[in-house]
């Protein structure tokens, strides 16, 4: 069973301890700590012992103005205010460093959840440029509790999937990212319509649930692919894979819900590729277009 502390830090919300402090998102030593389950002294003492792990980059510590400002708009720092050493902020790659040099399986869990939350913000905030343009060029600490923010923590925790946007050539891991989370959502079925696949999006599908059927349709399934399907089956949850020549574009159905995705999964954030959720169009009516052909 789980500790008190342990169920504590599971029920933190990640969002809320990620600021902007030199227009980077990081997080303070203090609270990584919180969370990993360790002193801040512990914490800044392994990094120190594989400070070449952590250039500037991943890792810079404070000013006396910027730990000021700290201090003074968020409370659970009151205790910085006569400290005479400023505190450490790790940034997104330097807390997936972290992982590394702390070696705890409670070090890995809690940075995947760092990792995702990271992740989310992201999404947010580039699927609401609009509403976020005229707060540009205002510091981070100026808005933490300003409404608007408190917003975007509220859709981060409801893990509100955007219905349309664009990912970019080398957002690999973001896109990534966006469809496995897709995935895992499912509840009872998942439908992928994609004339080219391979063994890497076996994998990806394989991030469902254990209850969520799995079925591509795919215009060519080569002596490579029923190799790694067969495979696959033996071992995971199966896979149904189809033949059917009939699409053009690639379409991602996740229960009820009809994605059209630009890109085919395997290629996903190579090049350009756009999403949408359409909303006129159901799973049901699809399936039943593929099977009358």
């Amino acid at each position: 069973m789980e500790s008190t502390s342990q169920m504590a830090i599971e029920q933190v919300n990640i969002g809320q301890l990620i600021m902007t402090i030199r227009d980077t998102q990081v997080m303070v030593d203090r609270d990584l700590a919180l969370l990993y389950g360790v002193d801040t002294k512990v914490l800044n003492q392994a990094v120190k012992r594989n400070i070449s792990r952590f250039p500037e980059r991943f890792r810079f510590q404070l000013s006396d103005v910027e730990k000021d400002e700290l201090v003074t708009n968020c409370d659970r720092f009151k205790t910085l205010k006569h400290s005479s050493v400023a505190p450490y902020v790790f940034t997104e790659q330097g807390i997936s460093m972290l992982s590394t040099v702390l070696r705890s399986q409670t070090a890995i869990d809690v940075s995947i959840r760092i990792m995702d939350a990271f992740v989310a913000m992201r999404h947010f905030l580039a699927n609401n440029a609009q509403v976020f343009h005229r707060l540009a060029n205002i510091e981070y600490h100026q808005i933490e509790t300003d409404r608007r923010i408190d917003e975007v923590f509220k859709r981060l925790d409801a893990n509100t999937q955007p219905q349309q946007g664009i990912f970019y050539d080398g957002q690999v891991f973001d896109a990534y990212q966006f469809v496995c989370d897709l995935v895992r959502k499912a509840k009872n079925s998942i439908v992928l319509i994609d004339n080219y696949v391979d063994d890497t999006v076996l994998t990806l599908l394989d991030k469902r649930a254990d209850n969520v059927t799995a079925t591509i349709y795919t215009q060519h399934i080569s002596q490579q692919l029923q190799l790694d399907i067969n495979r696959h089956n033996t071992q995971y949850p199966a896979i149904n894979v189809e033949h059917f020549n009939k699409a053009h574009d690639r379409f991602l159905l996740i229960d009820d819900e009809v994605y059209h995705i630009g890109a085919s999964i395997k290629d996903l954030g190579k090049k350009w590729f756009a999403f949408t959720l359409m909303q006129d169009i159901t799973t049901t009516e699809l399936i039943n277009k593929i099977t009358a052909e």
